[in-house]
């Protein structure tokens, strides 16, 4: 059978015109008014990230991404109290770059930003150019907010004085009014992380039961109180918002990057030497990879085997281990070791803390994000538009070269849950960040 290019062309027409058209959906506010945003939190939301606070990361906060995304229903600007330069402060940032161990070896890894020091001006008070929409202050604990002065006494007790930069009286300001001031029409508040992190990252110091020190974890009384004083001040004047929880801190590579099983015998002489050296107490050692030794003063001669499920901090010093005999000819030292007791103490408060949370939102009417279930699903890997993002360290993605805070990528799937949880409770129609035009961990 022949056909005649007339009709196949016309037979092309015809098929042409019975596609269907796929329109994207048109952004919607839902009920929700986005004309002032405020983002409350600390270092998270302030957008630091390998350990320090830079400009690069502050652009990059989750905030910013969020605004950007409101603007498209109405979102009105969005200011932040941004750094003047890239190289980290208070103290300079860690980027990827080599160095050599004491071995000898020459190793990729998180070295001190090693270029212009830019960070002139960084302690200068800029309220003048406010108020700023973004008031996450690096290091702020959820029971600081009523705290008269809080910025005055931060920058006194060696904090990062980061508030100091933008509140209007730091004599006397207290972050709750500091976060009212522009009275929100909606506003996100992820706040409560440093409420447990300072206790974890600091290997359990303080009674891990609501102590004193600033490195304990704060008490449930204290912490319910003020959460609830914060919230009913955001609220007040009608607006809508978004509650973010804790993260279980015990999942990030801060805690889990280096391994508890990690020491690794290689030859039987030193198998032979440690189950010599440490036979009184009952300790044996095998080829292969073996607990670590940590001290313990309930343990017998003050040391023992590390046990799983509990963590050594990325903090503990590399060359410690690899040439000083940490670990296994002498003891990690606590400071470095988080321990079952401590653990426990952490998941228990990050479980009371995130239940005040969660009420909170219900009793108020505002969106809820459970950060704490999704940083999880990390575990087994995230997939975003064929890209895998994990909490491996470096490699994964997700996690900034300190190990707790995120890259602008992990800002990025934040931020699409935070909209995910707001288009839902809101019935708006926000569009999703692109995560993947974000930079994970730059490597040189």
């Amino acid at each position: 059978m022949k056909y005649s290019y007339l009709s196949i062309i016309l037979a092309g027409a015809i098929f042409a015109s019975c596609k269907p058209t796929i329109e994207a959906p048109v952004p919607d506010k839902g009920n929700a008014d986005f004309t002032t945003y405020v983002a409350v939190g600390n270092s998270l939301t302030a957008g630091y990230a390998d350990g320090s606070l830079y400009r690069s990361g502050q652009e990059n906060s989750y905030p910013a991404m969020l605004a950007a995304q409101f603007k498209m229903v109405g979102g009105g600007d969005f200011k932040q109290p941004l750094l003047p330069g890239e190289a980290g402060w208070p103290g300079l940032r860690r980027v990827l770059g080599y160095s050599k161990g004491c071995d000898g070896v020459t190793g990729l890894g998180p070295i001190l930003y090693n270029a212009q020091i830019d960070t002139a001006g960084s302690i200068i008070n800029i309220a003048s150019q406010g108020p700023f929409n973004n008031v996450g202050v690096p290091g702020i604990r959820c029971i600081d907010y009523t705290q008269a002065g809080y910025a005055y006494g931060a920058l006194v007790l060696g904090g990062v004085g980061y508030a100091y930069r933008f509140y209007p009286s730091p004599l006397t300001d207290r972050p709750i009014d500091v976060a009212t001031k522009l009275n929100p029409t909606f506003f996100s508040m992820w706040l409560g992380s440093n409420d447990v992190l300072g206790y974890a990252t600091n290997g359990g110091e303080g009674n891990g039961s609501g102590g004193t020190l600033p490195t304990d974890i704060s008490p449930l009384s204290a912490f319910q109180s003020v959460y609830q004083s914060v919230v009913s001040a955001m609220v007040a004047k009608g607006a809508k918002g978004v509650l973010i929880n804790i993260p279980d801190v015990t999942a990030i590579p801060f805690f889990t990057t280096v391994p508890a099983k990690g020491l690794a015998l290689t030859s039987e002489a030193q198998v032979a030497a440690l189950n010599t050296a440490y036979a009184p107490l009952g300790i044996n050692f095998t080829l292969g990879a073996n607990y670590f030794i940590i001290q313990d003063a309930a343990a017998p001669g003050g040391l023992r085997q590390i046990k799983s499920g509990e963590y050594i901090l990325l903090t503990i010093p590399q060359d410690s281990i690899k040439c000083k005999g940490w670990g296994s000819s002498k003891p990690i030292p606590r400071k470095y070791v988080l321990d079952a007791t401590e653990v426990a103490n952490v998941q228990a408060a990050t479980a009371a803390f995130n239940g005040v949370i969660k009420t909170a939102a219900e009793a108020n009417g505002l969106a809820y994000v459970d950060a704490n279930t999704y940083l999880r699903t990390l575990q087994t890997g995230i997939k975003y538009n064929g890209v895998t993002y994990s909490p491996t360290f470096v490699s994964g993605g997700a996690f900034s070269l300190d190990g707790v805070h995120l890259t602008p990528r992990g800002y990025a799937l934040i931020a699409n849950q935070i909209i995910s949880a707001i288009n839902s409770k809101y019935s708006a129609r926000i569009s999703s960040v692109d995560v993947n035009k974000y930079d994970g961990v730059l490597f040189p």
